[in-house]
C-alpha cells in the first residue's frame, strides 16, 4: 500500500507541472505571427468572415481569457479543429497515436534488450581489451544521432541489401483491421498474420534507428553501476561463502546495479518519445511525429499545441513511474 502510496502522490504532483506547461505552450502559439482564425478559414474567406471567426474564437480577449476558453474545451475534451485536416485535433490526434506508441514502445524494448546485453558482455570482458573496445564502439554509436542512423539503415538495408521496406506502415493494397488502431495487436486478434509479418518488416527499420540511439546509453550506465556495485562488501561476502560468478551477478549484483538504468529509461522514455519528430518523417511512418513536422509546416496551431502537450504529459507521467520504481527497488529509499 505504501508503494501504491507513492505512485499516486508522484501522479499527483505532476497535475500543476502539467497545467504550467499548458499555460507556456498556449503562450508561445499565440505570440507567433499567425492568425488561427485566417488558418481555420479556406483560402477564399473575406476579411468579415475571418473576423467573424476571430470573436467566435476569442482572438479578440485578452490572452488570459483565450487560455481560459481553450482550458475549459480541452477539459470537455474539445483541442480545436485541424486547419490543415478540417476535422477534429482529438480526433486527428488519437487516429495517428496508437503508430507512435507501438514505435515507441517496440524501440524501447529493442534497445533495453540490445542496452543490457552489451552492458553485460562489456562487463564480463572487465580488465581485457574487449572491454576497452566494446567501449569504443558504444561511443561511437553514441555519437550518431537517431534520424542520422534512420539515414543509414535506409541506405544499408532498404537500397544496399533490400530486406526491409523503407516507408509506411504496410505494403500497398493490405486492408488495415481497425480494433485497437495498434496494428501488431490487431494483427494478432484478427488471426491475420500476413499483416503481422508487413507490420514488423515496416517497423523495424524505425524501431533500430530510435533504439540503437538510445541503448548505448543502457551500456554505459549498467557497466559503470556493476562495477561500482563490485566494489561493495556484500559481493565480497558473498565469494568468501562460495557462490560461483553467475549466482553474484544475477542473484546480488544486477538487482541493486539495474536501479540507475530504471532511473535512465524512464527519464530518458520522453526523449525517445521526441525523437519520433524525424524518425517518423524520414520512414514516411503514419504516426504523431509525422503529423507534427506536417502541422509545423503549414502552423495547424491546435494540432501542435495537442501533440506538444502529449509529449509533454509522457515525459513527467514516466519520470513520475521511474521516481516509484526507484523507491521500489532500493530498499533504502523505503526506509526514509
Amino acid at each position: 500500500m505504501a508503494i501504491l502510496r507513492v505512485i499516486a502522490r508522484r501522479l499527483l504532483a505532476i497535475v500543476p507541472v502539467f497545467a504550467v506547461v499548458t499555460v507556456l505552450v498556449f503562450v508561445a502559439l499565440r505570440i507567433l505571427p499567425v492568425d488561427p482564425a485566417q488558418m481555420s478559414l479556406p483560402p477564399s474567406a473575406t476579411i468579415a468572415q475571418v473576423e467573424a471567426k476571430r470573436e467566435a474564437m476569442g482572438l479578440n480577449q485578452p490572452i488570459w481569457e483565450q487560455y481560459a476558453i481553450w482550458a475549459k474545451g480541452a477539459l470537455a475534451g474539445d483541442l480545436g479543429k485541424s486547419s490543415q485536416y478540417r476535422m477534429s485535433t482529438v480526433g486527428l490526434v488519437l487516429e495517428r497515436l496508437p503508430a507512435t506508441i507501438e514505435l515507441v514502445v517496440s524501440a524501447l524494448v529493442f534497445a533495453v534488450c540490445v542496452g543490457m546485453a552489451g552492458g553485460l558482455l562489456i562487463f564480463a570482458a572487465r580488465g581485457t581489451v574487449l572491454e576497452s573496445a566494446g567501449l569504443v564502439v558504444t561511443s561511437a554509436v553514441m555519437a550518431l544521432p537517431d534520424f542520422l542512423l534512420a539515414l543509414l539503415f535506409i541506405l544499408l538495408f532498404g537500397v544496399l541489401i533490400p530486406i526491409f521496406p523503407v516507408n509506411g506502415r504496410l505494403d500497398p493494397g493490405m486492408q488495415v483491421p481497425s480494433q485497437t488502431g495498434f496494428l501488431l495487436i490487431d494483427a494478432v486478434l484478427t488471426g491475420n498474420f500476413r499483416i503481422m509479418l508487413s507490420a514488423i518488416e515496416h517497423i523495424a527499420l524505425p524501431v533500430m534507428a530510435l533504439g540503437l540511439a538510445f541503448s548505448p546509453t543502457i551500456v554505459r550506465v549498467l557497466h559503470a553501476s556493476l562495477i561500482n556495485t563490485y566494489q561493495q562488501s556484500y559481493i565480497l561476502q558473498a565469494r568468501l561463502r562460495g557462490l560461483s560468478g553467475r549466482e553474484i551477478l544475477f542473484g546480488q549484483a544486477l538487482k541493486n546495479a539495474i536501479l540507475p538504468v530504471v532511473i535512465l529509461v524512464g527519464t530518458q522514455f520522453g526523449g525517445l518519445f521526441g525523437g519520433t519528430l524525424l524518425v517518423e518523417m524520414i520512414f514516411s511512418f503514419p504516426g504523431l511525429g509525422n503529423l507534427m513536422v506536417k502541422a509545423m509546416q503549414t502552423a495547424d496551431l491546435s494540432v501542435i499545441m495537442a501533440i506538444a502537450l502529449i509529449y509533454c504529459a509522457t515525459t513527467l507521467i514516466f519520470n513520475s513511474i521511474a521516481d516509484a520504481m526507484a523507491y521500489l527497488l532500493n530498499p533504502r529509499l523505503r526506509a526514509g
